[in-house]
């Protein structure tokens, strides 16, 4: 058997063995074709036009292999696996000058032709509607199948800054950089990579005064240099690109931009206090434990994040669970349920029923995927009833898609983008929200829809609707929660242009480095001025070994000044030692009996910045002034902010400046003009470059008015 698919696994930063590379090469170039051939065939040739070339066998590229990278940590092995073939073949053609045809052959068995048309970037072949002067050097890519990209300039002055493109963790300022946007989930490492779950095709070009939004969930590449930034844009069937300039300052074009994507709604209170969770916190007595050591520490805590309370199949069942399948693969109701006492979860209503008495909210975690490789139970009933109603994506053969990832691999995927099957999908979780009383849902995953022809009930193709899918994700779990009087608390890592409209974000899957803790403010910045106002990051990271208790604090003290404040440790196969972040065990690990006390301070002090932050949050959704607010927003004249990429205005009274170096005895703020006070000590402080003692207990934070003082817990009604 000899398989060639000219597209892959579309993967879109790695190829697979069988793929042809590129897909769509420029007259004059060659390419790479591939196959994977069975085990025992010992020779292959392609038959290239009237040309017979002799194929070699070959394996994923170094290069492939890099675009997997995560470290440490329970997926590196699957992700590592997802492009591996002791079976392929390959061989660099001729450059493609003209429309050819080709075939793969290995003895008597021949596959189907392949049709291949070279392209060439033309002048006046579509239309940029929108941007006026601004767009110049037009061109798009044509072959004789049609066009399929676009590319322009838009000039930039020596001064402009770019900031946006959705969460970065690579730079702040994407001046000079190279960066695309699709959702993609990139285990670990993203800063290093320069990839993101959550793109736009939106940017500010700061000292400019303007933005600019691309219209378009297809693909975008976007580059730049000393004089220009450089677009180009995936196309659909006609040769348009949608272009929207907005003038103004950082504010005023957010605002343009969120009236058309959309923008967050108030969320409850309870979301800025602290939020707990481990992955291996799998059973109600280990949840209840954890949540007794915060009571018993006196560590207010406000959420707790079950991740591993279900099979892990369907995502709908608690584990061990006793129940009548319900063979249509219909909802169930909670009264189907009974629960073992020596089960993981003796009773999960008397658990969140206590939680509740506590003031501690309880959210679940989610994927969207349905597995399918079983053959009996709930999970194959569902699986069997997802694909005869039509509530999976199709492969472009019309066929059910499964998932080319290496996290639930050939897991079915729910068209979430029709709201038929959103509520086909909730429904199997209804009976959490109206009977257990869950407060919310950690909507993990969201992208694993690889395929440029996939197919969707909404009439888009995957090359367009493959981006939206976390979009229609989080709304889908946010319209489930409201319609049972819940306010739609949904915790992504990944989305798109729209998803400022769907509930809380985090910063996905890190180390715990300070590399990585300065990627994650920078994710929070670049996502805050695209317009998402709750954002948090798994504090001091959630993979490897536990942190030492430098970074732990440090993070800590900066998680306390950011919208949301959160720990999570992954999945270690239980395995110890133990990896949970609680403060108590880095405290055990480390030996450093500082932790605890110091943990304890910053959640006592978080819990008394909830109505500044709640207050913020609203002005913020009243006047798209971002709740983490990078200083051009305030300060956009003043080119000394660029030299301080990581201190941030959180909500309109407080300037944060995190320690994000070990060892450090001071730390230097830049505190633009105007009047500010240092807001531990409540003192006057003058504007320009200030440093201060940063003992491990302190982050330099100082504030606009007067009557902040952190160190006696004086937290002062801010006007909203």
């Amino acid at each position: 058997m000899i398989t060639h698919r000219p597209h892959g696994i579309e993967h879109p930063y790695a190829t697979s063995p069988d793929q042809r590379v590129p897909v769509l090469p420029l007259a004059g170039e060659p390419v790479r074709l591939g196959v994977v051939a069975s085990p025992g065939i010992t020779s292959v040739v392609c038959e290239w036009g009237t040309t017979t070339l002799e194929m070699a066998p070959a394996r994923a590229t170094a290069a492939d292999a890099a675009a997997l990278a995560g470290g440490e940590g329970h997926l590196s092995e699957a992700q590592a696996k997802s492009l591996g073939s002791d079976d392929g073949w390959s061989v660099v053609t001729p450059p493609v000058l003209e429309p050819v045809r080709y075939r793969f052959r290995a003895g008597d068995e021949t596959t189907e032709w392949f049709e291949l048309a070279p392209a060439t970037w033309m002048p006046d072949r579509g239309e940029v509607r929108g941007g006026g002067d601004r767009v110049r050097g037009v061109e798009w890519l044509v072959s004789a199948d049609g066009v399929h990209r676009a590319r322009f300039e838009l000039p930039l002055r020596p001064g402009d800054h770019l900031v946006g493109f959705g969460e970065r963790y690579d730079h702040l300022d994407q001046r000079g950089q190279q960066l695309d946007a699709v959702v993609f989930e990139q285990y670990k490492a993203q800063g290093a990579h320069g990839r993101t779950y959550l793109p736009m095709p939106f940017a500010h070009v700061v000292n400019g005064g303007w933005g600019f939004h691309v219209r378009t969930s297809r693909r975008t590449w976007f580059s730049s240099d000393d004089r220009s930034l450089k677009v180009e844009v995936a196309l659909g069937d006609e040769p348009v690109v949608d272009l929207a300039v907005y003038e103004g300052s950082p504010t005023e074009v957010l605002t343009a931009f969120l009236d058309e994507a959309g923008r967050a709604e108030e969320l409850p209170d309870w979301v800025f206090r602290l939020w707990a969770s481990g992955n291996e916190w799998n059973t109600q007595d280990l949840v209840m434990a954890r949540m007794d050591a915060h009571r018993d520490l006196d560590i207010p805590v406000g959420a707790v994040v079950i991740e591993a309370w279900s099979d892990e199949e369907g995502i709908t069942i608690w584990r061990d669970a006793q129940y009548d399948v319900t063979t249509d693969g219909s909802a169930h109701k909670a009264n189907d349920f009974s629960y073992p006492a020596d089960g993981a979860w003796p009773s999960p209503k008397t658990m969140i029923d206590e939680l509740h008495d506590r003031d501690i909210k309880v959210i679940l975690w989610q994927i969207p995927l349905q597995k399918s490789e079983f053959s009996t139970g709930q999970v194959a009933a569902d699986a069997d009833a997802m694909i005869r109603e039509r509530h999976a994506v199709l492969e472009g053969d019309g066929t059910a898609y499964h998932n080319r990832g290496w996290w639930f691999p050939q897991a079915l995927m729910p068209d979430l983008s029709v709201q038929r099957t959103r509520d086909w999908w909730t429904e199997k979780r209804r009976y959490l929200v109206e009977d257990l009383d869950v407060d919310g849902f950690k909507t993990d995953g969201g992208e694993h829809a690889w395929g440029h022809d996939l197919r969707y009930a909404d009439g888009r193709l995957g090359d367009e609707g493959n981006n939206l899918f976390p979009v229609h994700y989080a709304r889908a779990f946010g319209d489930l929660l409201r319609s049972a009087g819940k306010a739609p608390v949904t915790f992504s890592r990944a989305g798109f242009t729209g998803s400022q409209a769907h509930g809380i974000f985090w910063a996905g899957d890190e180390d715990s480095t300070w590399e990585a803790f300065r990627s994650s403010i920078t994710a929070g910045l670049t996502a805050a001025s695209c317009g998402i106002v709750y954002w948090g990051w798994d504090l001091a990271g959630f993979s490897g070994p536990v942190p030492d208790a430098e970074l732990y604090l440090r993070a800590t003290a900066a998680s306390a000044f950011l919208p949301i404040m959160q720990y999570h440790s992954e999945f270690n196969h239980h395995r110890r030692p133990l990896r949970d972040r609680t403060p108590w065990h880095v405290a055990e690990t480390t030996g450093d009996d500082r932790v605890v006390p110091i943990f304890r301070a910053y959640a006592v002090l978080r819990e008394k910045l909830v109505p500044y932050l709640a207050a913020q949050a609203a002005r913020t959704i009243a006047t798209d002034r971002p709740l983490l607010r990078p200083l051009f927003f305030d300060h956009a004249d003043d080119q000394e902010i660029w030299r301080h990429p990581y201190q941030y205005l959180l909500g309109d009274d407080l300037l944060v400046n995190p320690v994000l170096e070990p060892g450090a005895t001071t730390w230097t703020t830049y505190l633009p003009s105007g009047t500010w006070y240092d807001a531990w000590t409540g003192g006057s402080v003058p504007s320009g470059r200030v440093t201060r003692d940063v003992p491990l207990d302190t982050i330099p934070v100082y504030s606009r008015t007067p009557g902040w003082n952190l160190t006696r817990g004086v937290v002062p009604e801010v006007p909203s």
